[in-house]
């Protein structure tokens, strides 16, 4: 995919007269991405959201609020179960890394988009090689062709973590790094460029029974559903859920402390003895001001209303300056001290698949179906949808985003191809 998009303002191939016309639903960055690659292969793209990207502490999105932190899955935030999605997930975020790392490699794309490449370090309570599933993902990512890894012990003491924290082994790689407010906004900015049409508005209910109308007040030939956490309501996916997270900001500038400038973290799988289930030690650099302290998880909480004196707040706080007590004198961001946000998950993990329901055809006089486009799902015959649907990333966004988006253009293609829907798989 790398090849096939272009970071100029100016789409890769031009809309012909006959280019097909995509509606995607959702403005965070999975919605964005996808854009971007339908855009730079010649299609004509309406972004349809129901709020966008902004610096107010009450409206920032999802994609706003997300560490941003690129991870081999599973991500620090939760892990990835589904063996069919894990799989896929593998090769979305190299896909990621990769282009997220050309963009950081020049100087003024860097600044413009927020991306940067930065020393990643995952720290473990246990040798590595004692734990056949973190020893593996280890081998997994140093074969998988990032730059700067190592493994080594002695990464505790050069990141200045305390030794009493427990932590016994240790290995770090070059990720990209994003500032989200800055990214989120580029992007707006580059689809707008290349030609997308915004339009705000809020879909209630289930689009596949509103398919019909939607193409035809868009005048579009697909819908890409990437409204995250509104899967539950938009595809009628019952096994969509929140997971709450939270994340405080603390200035970076070198005058408190000696400035972090790597990320530092135990993921969600390490299980670390010191912590309480869902809470991890996440520490990122935001920008060159901002660096984030986190984090918590916590599944099937809907609302947003921790505040710093919350007592998981004051836990996760507490926690990253045990484990680096460099930060015990930090200040916290006063403009936007804490940041919080419901995560989209799934039962199933991430979907990036079509539609595999059937609109049931019209019956003609003589008691047959007819359709201009005909498909079957096991013993039902009637219309292929022509919805695409990429939700379900999680607290993974922006470590799947290219990976992904490669994923729904192809299911785009298969659509107007007329070709019938099939489940994920491991193909």
């Amino acid at each position: 995919m790398q090849d096939r998009i272009s970071f100029e303002p100016e789409p890769l191939v031009r809309p012909g007269p006959d280019a097909k016309h995509v509606l995607v639903i959702g403005g965070g960055v999975t919605g964005l991405v996808t854009s971007w690659a339908l855009l730079d292969r010649g299609f004509k793209v309406t972004i349809m959201s129901k709020q966008w990207a902004s610096y107010t502490k009450e409206q920032r999105l999802t994609s706003q609020i997300a560490g941003a932190l690129w991870e081999y899955p599973p991500a620090v935030c939760g892990q990835h179960t589904d063996t069919i999605s894990l799989h896929h997930s593998r090769r979305w975020c190299m896909l990621a890394y990769r282009i997220w790392d050309a963009i950081a490699s020049d100087p003024e794309l860097s600044r413009t988009s927020g991306v940067q490449m930065k020393q990643s370090a995952f720290f473990f309570p246990f040798k590595i090689e004692d734990d056949a599933e973190q020893h593996q993902k280890m081998l997994d990512i140093e074969a998988s062709g990032v730059r700067g890894f190592q493994h080594s012990v002695n990464l505790v003491e050069h990141y200045g973590v305390d030794p009493k924290y427990g932590c016994k082994d240790a290995y770090e790689l070059t990720a990209p790094i994003i500032d989200t407010d800055t990214a989120m906004t580029w992007l707006m900015q580059l689809t707008a460029s290349k030609g997308a049409t915004f339009v705000t508005e809020t879909i209630e209910g289930d689009i596949f029974a509103q398919e019909e109308e939607l193409l035809k007040r868009f005048n579009s030939d697909v819908i890409v559903n990437a409204t995250g956490l509104a899967g539950f309501q938009i595809a009628s996916d019952n096994s969509c859920y929140p997971i709450r997270g939270a994340l405080v900001r603390v200035i970076n500038d070198g005058s408190d402390f000696p400035k972090v400038d790597a990320a530092l973290s135990i993921s969600a799988d390490a299980r670390h003895e010191n912590h309480t289930p869902n809470e991890i030690v996440f520490i990122v650099p935001r920008s060159d001001r901002v660096l984030l302290l986190g984090g918590i998880s916590q599944p099937h909480e809907w609302k947003l209303d921790l505040t710093l004196e919350s007592p998981v707040v004051q836990r996760m706080k507490a926690r990253c300056q045990e484990f680096l007590p460099r930060l015990q004198n930090a200040r916290l961001d006063e403009d936007y001290p804490l940041a919080q946000g419901l995560r989209p998950f799934r039962q199933r993990n991430v979907r990036v698949e079509r539609e595999l329901r059937y609109h049931q055809t019209p019956t003609q006089e003589d008691g047959t179906n007819t359709t201009n486009s005909q498909a079957s799902a096991g013993d039902n015959v009637g219309t292929a949808s022509k919805i695409v649907h990429s939700y379900g990333q999680g607290g993974a966004g922006w470590s799947l985003s290219f990976g992904c988006a490669e994923t729904a253009l192809g299911l785009v293609e298969e659509v107007l191809a007329g070709k019938p829907p099939k489940p994920m798989s491991l193909e």
